[in-house]
């Protein structure tokens, strides 16, 4: 849902049809956030005021409608500008990135790897692929590890 690097990022759960954009957080890490919300900019405001751009985070399975895919990756992954993805984990190993997306051509890529301001689109929160065990497996390791 959220990588571990984002654990100390002010964070809330994506809502269907909401527009997201892939943003750098403090941490280093990238993620998705909403892009109306104004981000910290100065020390002063990060620091001394609590001000930090909140990470939005979506449950696996989720699906996505990615626009403004670079050339590069349109190229490299034989997609379009913009594709309908699947929000996946790639492992359950503490400290790796794990948030990527998936192309219905199969092919998959971390969060990580697509450009700030990037946007996203929320299309459903759910998933046939991920429905059931699965899935309440993955939300049970997310709170165990992110909530505590």
């Amino acid at each position: 849902m959220c990588d571990y690097s984002l654990a100390g990022v002010p964070n809330r759960l994506a809502m269907e049809g909401e527009e997201l954009v892939v943003h750098r957080f403090p941490t280093g890490a990238q993620g998705l956030t909403s892009p109306h919300t104004s981000p910290a900019r100065s020390w002063f405001s990060k620091v001394c005021l609590g001000r930090v751009t909140p990470a939005v985070c979506v449950p696996p399975g989720t699906r996505l409608l990615l626009r403004d895919i670079s050339a590069d990756l349109q190229d490299a992954l034989g997609v379009g500008a913009a594709e309908e993805v699947t929000f996946v984990q790639q492992s359950a190993e503490a400290y790796r990135y794990r948030d990527a997306v998936r192309f219905q051509n199969g092919r998959e890529i971390l969060l990580q790897q697509l450009r700030c301001s990037q946007r996203v689109d929320v299309l459903s929160l759910s998933s046939t692929e991920f429905e059931g065990e699965a899935h309440q497996r993955l939300e049970e390791e997310y709170r165990r590890v992110f909530i505590g």
